[in-house]
Parts: structure tokens; sequence; C-alpha cells
């Protein structure tokens, strides 16, 4: 399913990981992938309100979790900056799609990275 919003389809999703060498892009493209995914389902599922929405982006937070283990297996890690940038990703997630009140912590409260 093509992602229709305009906000998302022209932003450069985890740039500054893509932009770090510590990081590989092999693993960095399928975290872009779950961004995407979430995006996707966002679309798809139209969340009503917040906790809908937290829902979604809990999921989404569990794949980073399993992703983080592909990270470390490639010689990397989500860290703090890593941690820094992915969560801008979420909360720019959440804002394309007018969820403009929601929380930092809130959408990636699952996060075990």
């Amino acid at each position: 399913m093509p992602i229709t919003n305009q906000q998302v389809a022209g932003h450069a999703v985890l740039r500054q990981m893509y932009d770090d060498s510590y990081f590989p892009d092999h693993v960095v493209a399928r975290g872009k992938a779950i961004l995407l995914r979430l995006c996707e389902r966002i679309e798809a599922e139209r969340p009503a309100d917040l906790e809908s929405l937290y829902a979604l982006t809990q999921a989404a937070t569990e794949e980073f979790n399993l992703l983080d283990r592909e990270f470390v297996a490639a010689g990397s890690e989500i860290e703090t900056v890593a941690r820094e940038w992915i969560c801008d990703e979420f909360c720019f997630v959440a804002s394309a799609y007018e969820f403009t009140e929601a929380d930092a912590e809130e959408l990636t409260a699952g996060r075990d990275w």
C-alpha cells in the first residue's frame, strides 16, 4: 500500500543513521521499513485517538526491540544518539498524521533500547 501522506512520502526516514557509518545501511533499511509499515497501518486503520495510535506505535517499537539484535550482530547497536533519532521519527510520524498531542515517551514506551 503506497503512503498517501505527502509529508511522510517526502521525508528522508532515518537519514541521520544512514549518514553515520557506525550504523550498517542494511539494518537501518529494516528500521526504515518498520516506520513505513507503521505509516501504512495508520493510513489503513485510521486510529481515532491517542490510545489507538499508541497501540500501533507499540507494535512498531517491539519490532525495533528485535531489530536491535541485528544491529548488535552487525557490530553496532541502538545507543543513545540512535535512540533519540528513532524516537524523533516516531514523533514525526505522529505529527504528520495530526496527533500533535502525542507524548514522545508514550510513543515508544515499550522500548528496551
